[in-house]
């Protein structure tokens, strides 16, 4: 089976970690998102795994070649945002068999022993939500899906689409995409899966749901906050001793970060060569090389070698920033 991940947006509401990375590699738990994410795919029997880049993906590229040449691999550029139908339609020429889509910027569990007996019936993702304006929505009659329904506005249905599809033949997803191009059917200027996916059911294609256990968002700084707090609880807490330091568990502390004269916890990350002295450190994420000395410090996300002397306060600090009183 083919797996493809798209991971060509922007990431505009991580900004600032976004103007240095791309969406994928930004941290939690000790790893970027990326490799959260591929980690939990290792079950399935990929026969090729395929990134659709674009903006900074040449980091993505080096990234995931440095860490998985073990696995059959595949990049593609999207040169131009026209949506996400459009990203998975760079495969056309090759695509065929059994396809996992993937969307690059959130975490969700599901049942890989399943996907390894490559069913018959196609499979959208999906999670019971109490409020489902904000998602995309599943609509389910007699155990099939019937409709997609961006953000609605009715309670049409509490199954919000977390960003997986499982497809047992590519070559009928990619002659819906064609549809929609050629008769230019977009969503919000573009060309969604969704559409393309109801192409399909009109066709007759059986399409059912499975609900994850577990999804988290990694798009936006609370979101992330967020999930760090999860995997930190859930099997991604690590630490070390520190130097007349308190640490309070869960936390995941890089073996050679140094931790001085601080309260370090609950629900911290700190990466590799970070430094933090003098501080009280609680639900944040210190990033690679990080300085961080005299500061109060929760909710908060500090990106690679910045320093941040003095300033008590939540924070949002980019790559190679310098933020100090006075």
């Amino acid at each position: 089976m083919r797996v493809m991940i798209l991971t060509a947006g922007l990431g505009t509401r991580l900004r600032p970690h976004t103007f240095s990375k791309p969406k994928p590699l930004v941290s939690v738990a000790g790893k970027p998102v990326l490799a959260h994410l591929i980690d939990d795919l290792l079950d399935i029997r990929i026969d090729e795994l395929i990134f659709v880049t674009g903006y900074l993906g040449n980091q993505i590229e080096d990234y995931v070649r440095a860490h998985y040449s073990h696995i059959p691999l595949r990049f593609l550029v999207q040169q131009e945002m026209r949506g996400q139908a459009d990203a998975i339609y760079l495969a056309n020429e090759f695509a065929e068999g059994p396809l996992l889509v993937v969307f690059g910027d959130g975490l969700f569990s599901i049942d890989k022993q399943r996907l390894n007996t490559h069913p018959t019936e196609g499979v959208i993702y999906c999670k019971e939500v109490e409020d489902p304006r904000r998602f995309g929505v599943a609509v389910v009659e007699h155990g099939r899906i019937t409709r997609l329904v961006e953000k609605p506005t009715e309670p049409v249905s509490n199954l919000a689409v977390v960003g997986g599809y499982y497809l047992p033949e590519a070559r009928r997803l990619m002659d819906a995409i064609t549809y929609i191009m050629e008769h230019d059917i977009k969503t919000k200027g573009e060309f969604y899966l969704a559409d393309a996916l109801q192409v399909m059911i009109e066709r007759g294609e059986v399409l059912t749901t499975e609900t994850v256990s577990m999804w988290r968002d990694c798009g936006t700084i609370e979101a992330l906050l967020d999930t760090n707090r999860y995997l930190l609880e859930h099997g991604h807490s690590r630490s070390v001793e520190g130097v007349r330091s308190v640490i309070i568990p869960p936390v995941n502390i890089a073996p050679n970060a140094v931790i001085e004269n601080s309260v370090i916890g609950p629900y911290v990350s700190v990466a590799e060569d970070a430094v933090i002295r003098d501080s009280i450190v609680k639900d944040a994420i210190i990033n690679t090389g990080a300085l961080i000395h005299s500061v109060i410090m929760a909710n908060s996300l500090i990106g690679d070698r910045a320093y941040v002397d003095g300033v008590s306060h939540e924070l949002n600090v980019g790559d190679s920033s310098d933020i100090r009183l006075g």
